[in-house]
């Protein structure tokens, strides 16, 4: 892609997320959130590999319909109310309308069928950026709404979108759609807190963008997508593998690690407010998660390959590792003595 284009599509990015966050009224939110549809389709269908074009359709009619939602969500407020603004949406069918509007742009359950089939006809960079920054301005509205949110649909959605996040991962061979997966799981973790403590929404949003980004970016430095391809590439960059299989455990949810941090203070949390039970079963579902995590890391770097594959050996180069792949790994499996004073801030 020429270099200029991409420069005008990820400006166009930034500029749609920061529209968003930073928008009182829901005219100019839904705004951002166009301009950020628009910006990342050239991104996903930039191969123009049949699959790569199937991606982009999905994905802009999907977005399209939530957008429209969304609209439609703020007018009949604006109707009942005379309130344009983000915080006042107070009409309960508006809030049901917004709760399913936004759950389609993250790719919560049920509304989740398109996310692994895009992510999986987009490159592992744009793969990257729709895991990450393109959830960030749905999960900022949801933070600016969350007191007027229905808890039971939220917990119902948060617990399925454990569940079935899990459940589908579990056969997958393709490494972009067990990130899917992945990220619908983590998706559930968010929801289910996201009422009784927006500020621990936010929290599990920012350690996870940083754990999938090292992921992200470590199967694009070995140019991995696949877990035959996977099981191969240790041979590139044994160091690189073997600090992987710790990002993957983190993503896990997996003491002592990063990523433990934000599902401790959740289940803490909805154990104060007299959830235990909706904690067991997210807890017991993310167990499910976990069995996927493990195939990953153990592709990674515990299985060698027979001798009789494909698959040639690829042998390591000196090319050093990108110093943000390191800094985000290290990020990514040492915060978590960080959490008396994360718990203290929130």
């Amino acid at each position: 892609m020429n270099p200029q284009a991409k420069l005008i599509f990820t400006s166009s990015l930034i500029l749609g997320t920061t529209i968003t966050i930073s928008s009182n009224h829901w005219i100019t939110a839904w705004a951002g959130l166009e301009i950020n549809t628009l910006a990342i389709l050239p991104l996903i269908s930039k191969s123009h590999h049949p699959r790569a074009i199937e991606a982009a359709t999905k994905y802009f009619l999907t977005q399209a319909a939530a957008s429209a939602l969304l609209l439609f969500s703020s007018m009949t407020n604006a109707w009942h109310t005379g309130q344009w603004d983000i915080t006042q949406m107070t009409h309960p069918t508006s809030c049901l309308i917004l709760t399913s509007a936004l759950a389609m742009k993250l790719g919560l359950v049920p509304f989740h069928f398109w996310f692994p089939e895009v992510l999986q006809g987009s490159p592992l960079i744009t793969g990257l950026l729709l895991s990450t920054a393109m959830k960030l301005p749905p999960i900022a509205l949801l933070y600016m709404t969350a007191q007027s949110l229905n808890p039971t649909m939220l917990t119902g959605m948060a617990i399925l979108s454990a569940a079935l996040g899990g459940w589908m991962g579990l056969n997958q061979t393709q490494i972009r759609k067990i990130l899917a997966f992945s990220s619908i799981s983590h998706l559930g973790w968010m929801a289910i807190i996201l009422i009784y403590n927006p500020k621990l929404t936010l929290l599990n949003f920012y350690l996870y963008a940083l754990m999938t980004t090292a992921v992200f970016l470590t199967l694009n430095s070995t140019n991995t997508t696949k877990l035959s391809t996977l099981m191969t590439a240790w041979t590139k960059a044994p160091a690189l593998n073997a600090m992987l299989m710790l990002t993957l455990l983190s993503l896990a949810g997996l003491p002592p690690l990063t990523g433990f941090l934000p599902k401790w203070l959740i289940i803490q949390e909805l154990t104060k407010q007299d959830m235990a039970p909706a904690a067991t079963i997210i807890s017991l579902l993310s167990l499910l998660g976990l069995f996927f995590y493990l195939r990953l890391a153990y592709c990674a770097t515990i299985t060698l390959p027979p001798h009789t594959t494909n698959h040639m050996k690829l042998w390591h180069t000196n090319k050093s590792v990108p110093s943000s792949i390191a800094i985000l790994t290290v990020l990514s499996t040492t915060l978590l003595p960080l959490s008396p004073m994360i718990s203290a801030a929130i």
